[in-house]
């Protein structure tokens, strides 16, 4: 009996399915090799299956390739996606409790080349890759040696990596003319320490369209003397909400144009989190900033004039 068109059909199709089967078990057997951050080789069997991740940029990495479901632990501070808030927390980035990360079984291990747990998490047999991204350039390469080391190809972080940075020049492309050119400080954290021209953030300052206060020469994430941003005179300020109840009491930060007119970004956590992560959020990072670059710079506000000084009495 000969096999009818629809049966010849359904075998082929049955062939396929086969096939694609097969060709997915040998590419999930091939083996993965990256060179990490320390300049080390790192190859595995196969790609991991089960990830710990100690940071939380290559945490958003991961699941920006669509491969969440690949974590099997985080660091304390991996909070986005949601997902990851119900995996196991492993502790601080930096010293992790080595016995939690065993307890997960990991096949790999990623973390920042300044973490103290890698050489013990090594000598337990448990294979670590370092990547630390602190550049825009170094998230487009953190995403190649990432989809590397989950055996995707180059290509899957290349779609990720145009998006992102299309939406960065969609949010330059936003900002109001009367914002462009705006002098502004960026405060990372207490201290203070701000983000210089050389940082990730002062990086998608400069594609927004205005001016850092603190040059390149500073480094990327200088501390700073307070009278350095009185001296600045920045016409916006952005900081998180927690710098902000430090930066009240620096010496003449009333007098400052930026305070004055009311021109201050205050992020709170979820904002802080995506604008201060050198990691794919980069551009919700910059449609943040230039919301709230346009936002400040197009209000009419009236400029309180300066508190007068006190006077202060000197000993003869």
């Amino acid at each position: 009996m000969k096999p009818t068109p629809v049966r010849r059909i359904l075998w082929v199709i049955a062939i396929l399915i086969v096939l694609g089967l097969l060709m997915a078990g040998l590419a999930r057997a091939q083996p993965v090799q990256v060179t990490d951050d320390r300049g080390r080789t790192i190859t595995l069997p196969r790609p991991p299956q089960r990830i710990v991740s100690l940071l939380p940029s290559l945490t958003e990495t991961i699941c920006a390739l669509d491969q969440c479901h690949r974590l099997v632990g985080t660091d304390r501070y991996s909070n986005h996606p949601a997902s990851v808030q119900k995996l196991p927390k492993v502790g601080g980035g930096l010293d992790p409790s080595i016995e939690s990360v065993v307890a997960l079984r990991p096949d790999v291990v990623v973390m920042s080349v300044s973490s103290r747990a890698g050489e013990r998490l090594e000598a337990l047999g448990i294979p670590v890759v370092t990547l630390e991204p602190k550049t825009q350039a170094d998230v487009q390469r953190v995403l190649v040696k990432m989809a590397q080391l989950l055996g995707q190809p180059d290509d899957a972080a290349h779609k990720v990596w145009r998006v992102i940075d299309a939406a960065v020049s969609a949010a330059a492309q936003s900002l109001l003319p009367e914002a462009r050119n705006a002098r502004v400080y960026f405060e990372v954290s207490r201290g203070p320490y701000g983000a210089g021209e050389s940082s990730f953030i002062g990086e998608t300052l400069t594609r927004l369209g205005v001016k850092n206060v603190i040059p390149a020469s500073l480094g990327p994430f200088p501390r700073l003397n307070p009278e350095f941003v009185v001296r600045a005179n920045p016409d916006l300020i952005m900081m998180g909400n927690r710098s902000m109840q430090a930066a009240a009491s620096y010496p003449g930060w009333n007098t400052l144009q930026a305070v004055r007119l009311q021109r201050l970004c205050v992020y709170g956590p979820e904002e802080s989190d995506a604008v201060v992560r050198p990691g794919p959020r980069m551009a919700e990072a910059a449609r943040i900033m230039a919301q709230c670059i346009n936002d400040k710079m197009a209000r009419k506000t009236s400029a309180a004039p300066p508190a007068p000084p006190q006077a202060s009495s000197t000993k003869p």
